[in-house]
């Protein structure tokens, strides 16, 4: 039997062939894959999965969907309205437009004979319908809280449409983000199919290292995987990007070399992983803040001998011990309260709460890489574990 590379076993990019973890719903204890399975099979209805950034909804449905029966577009390719079944034509590879020819016989008595023509024609939404059926295409439209909101309720109206007409579709969104459009569509009620993705627990993630590594006639302990879980922030994508560096590290892949994970290398790992992220620009951003216009801020003393303003204490409580995907405000205030301890002045929740909001202003006048959190009715959301694993490890 061949032996087994590290880069095969695991793979943080593409389908996870040998660290696949099933796991169950707790909603209603059955297996996510059978949920799926029952939600394709019901006529009529469209698929809605909503699940935290990197907790492998995409891995779920290429799980269940045959590979060549699967269609993945994601909602950042749609800016305007009438983009939508040109996308898709696109992406299945239809022609966009044409000619066809049709005869017909005329019931006119003094005409009998057959008559042809030819017209030109645009691949229109029931020719794409037609397709998807025809060849048993299912439709993933991923990460749809990236197509602007009045595309969202574009899509919305015509997917309603066409799941009348038995056109399968899945649309995997963010828990907290637009999915208005979709969940509270009145038009769609009693059409959708609802599948919760609930956050990764460490028991479930350590199972990818506890898999792969054996794969890779490795050993690892449960305290040592429970630390890469940790850490993985309750992604398994992060997860097989950092067992992937330990393998490298310690070099797996050679036959000569140690073949046991052990703690010296963790931290040398999850600096070795943030090499691949690309977040620095984002976190200088967001420390700044919104230009000043030459007002002087407030700055404050804190325990790490370092002055920082509002911005920067903010982006320093994220990084603190435990690691978390969702803070509230009075948690953040506790967390910048502990790291402002020896400042004269404290920081008090509107300077926060101000902060955040002004942070939020940032983050929705940029690009998609920096829609890295969202700050809603007090509540704090990560929406990317790497930017916080970047911002705990990397180099900004």
């Amino acid at each position: 039997m061949m032996k087994l590379l590290s880069e095969q076993v695991f793979k943080p990019g593409a389908f996870p062939d040998y660290t696949y973890v099933s796991r169950i719903s707790p909603e209603l204890n059955f297996n996510y894959e059978i949920r799926l399975m029952q939600a394709l099979k019901i006529s009529g209805c469209l698929t809605s999965i909503v699940g935290p950034s990197k907790m492998g909804k995409t891995v779920l449905c290429e799980k269940v969907i045959e590979f060549e029966k699967l269609v993945e577009v994601s909602g950042g390719d749609f800016t305007v309205r009438n983009d939508f079944w040109k996308v898709l034509s696109i992406k299945v590879g239809l022609a966009l437009e044409g000619e066809y020819s049709e005869t017909h016989h005329s019931i006119n008595e003094k005409a009998q004979k057959g008559l042809s023509r030819t017209e030109r024609y645009i691949a229109s939404k029931d020719k794409v319908i037609e397709y998807f059926k025809e060849e048993g295409k299912v439709l993933v439209l991923d990460d749809f809280h990236y197509a602007p909101e009045e595309v969202q309720v574009y899509i919305a109206q015509q997917l309603k449409d066409a799941i009348r007409k038995e056109f399968k579709a899945i649309v995997v969104t963010l828990p907290h983000r637009a999915d208005d459009a979709i969940r509270k569509n009145a038009d769609l009620s009693g059409r959708l199919s609802l599948i919760n993705i609930e956050p990764w627990t460490a028991d479930e993630l350590k199972q990818i290292a506890i898999k792969g590594f054996k794969e890779l006639n490795a050993h690892i302990s449960d305290e040592i995987a429970t630390r890469i879980a940790t850490e993985s922030l309750t992604s398994p994508q992060l997860m097989q990007y950092i067992c992937l560096s330990i393998s490298t590290l310690i070099d797996l892949d050679n036959e000569t070399g140690e073949r046991i994970v052990d703690e010296t290398k963790l931290e040398d790992s999850f600096k070795f992983t943030t090499l691949n992220f690309e977040y620095r620009d984002v976190i200088k951003t967001l420390k700044e803040g919104p230009n000043t216009r030459g007002k002087q801020r407030k700055i404050f003393d804190v325990i790490t001998g370092e002055f920082m303003d509002v911005y920067g204490l903010i982006m320093k409580s994220l990084e603190d011990n435990p690691p978390l995907m969702e803070l509230s405000l009075d948690e953040l205030k506790t967390r910048i309260d502990i790291l402002t301890e020896n400042s004269v002045e404290k920081v008090d929740k509107k300077r926060i709460k101000d902060g955040l909001n002004q942070l939020q202003s940032i983050i929705n006048e940029k690009e998609t890489i920096f829609q890295v959190f969202e700050w809603k009715e007090n509540m704090l959301y990560i929406l990317e574990p790497l930017f916080l694993f970047y911002l705990r490890w990397g180099v900004h």
